[in-house]
C-alpha cells in the first residue's frame, strides 16, 4: 500500500487549500491534513503533527506548511519518506518583516481581520487571469474560519522561525521544490536556491500560478506531486 500524505496548509489555509490533490490522491492513499495553527512556535507545530502523524510518510507543505515540513525534516528525518515544499522559504525571518508583523498582529487583535487579510492577501500574490477572483474569495473564507486567534500564533511562529538551509544539504530522500511562476511572495528565485542546496532536488515551475499552485493549477500541480510521488 502507498505511504500515507502529509499536507500542510500556508497561513489562515486548511484543507481546502488542497481541495484538488485531495480529489486526486484520496482514493489511493492515505491523506493526513493536520492543523497547523495551535502553536506559536514552528517547533512546537512541528512536534504536534509528529505526534499524530503515522510512523513513516511522505510530507508536502505550501508556504507555512513548507516551513513546517523542513523543521519536521530536520528533527525526525528518518519518518519522512519523501518531501515537497511548495511556494515557501527556508530563510529565518528578517528582523524589518518581523516588525511589519506587529501592527498587522495589533490590527488583528482590535478585530480587524478581514482588512487585514484582504491587504495580505494581495491579488499580486497569485497569477493574473479569470480563475484569481475565486480563488481570493476561497482564501478569505479560510482566513476567517481559522479566526484572530490562528493568526496571531502563525504570525508569531514566522517571526520566530530559524534557518533551514542546513536541514535542505542534509536532505537524502526524494525532494520536489514547486513553485507558481508568479508568486511574487516566495519567488522563483528562492526556489532555484533551494534546489540547489538539496541533493538530487527536482525543480518544478508551475506556468499560470503564483502564490497558491494547488488552487491556481490545480492540475498541473497535481501531475508534479504525482511524478514526485512515484521516485
Amino acid at each position: 500500500m502507498s505511504e500515507p500524505l502529509l499536507l500542510l496548509p500556508g497561513m489562515m489555509c486548511d484543507a481546502r487549500l488542497f481541495g484538488p490533490q485531495i480529489m486526486a490522491f484520496g482514493q489511493e492513499r492515505a491523506i493526513h491534513l493536520p492543523p497547523v495553527g495551535l502553536h506559536d512556535r514552528i517547533e512546537a507545530i512541528a512536534e504536534a503533527v509528529l505526534a499524530g502523524a503515522p510512523h513513516r510518510f511522505a510530507l508536502a507543505g505550501l508556504s507555512l506548511g513548507g516551513i513546517v515540513a523542513m523543521e519536521i525534516a530536520r528533527v525526525a528525518p528518518n519518518r519522512v519518506t519523501r518531501l515537497a515544499l511548495m511556494d515557501t522559504n527556508p530563510l529565518a525571518e528578517t528582523p524589518a518583516m518581523a516588525a511589519d508583523r506587529e501592527p498587522q498582529i495589533a490590527r488583528v487583535m482590535a478585530g480587524l481581520l478581514p482588512e487585514v487579510m484582504q491587504e495580505e492577501m494581495k491579488p499580486n500574490y497569485l497569477a493574473p487571469g479569470p480563475g484569481r477572483q475565486e480563488v481570493l474569495e476561497l482564501v478569505m473564507q479560510m482566513a476567517m474560519d481559522q479566526g484572530e486567534g490562528v493568526f496571531v500564533r502563525q504570525s508569531r511562529a514566522l517571526q520566530r522561525r530559524i534557518d533551514q538551509q542546513s536541514t535542505l544539504r542534509k536532505l537524502n530522500i526524494p525532494t520536489l521544490v514547486l513553485c507558481g511562476e508568479h508568486d511574487a511572495l516566495c519567488p522563483v528565485k528562492r526556489h532555484e536556491f533551494m534546489a540547489e542546496l538539496i541533493p538530487s532536488a527536482d525543480l518544478m515551475i508551475i506556468p499560470g500560478a503564483g502564490h497558491l499552485p494547488t488552487l491556481e493549477q490545480p492540475n498541473a500541480t497535481s501531475a508534479a506531486l504525482e511524478a514526485w510521488l512515484a521516485r
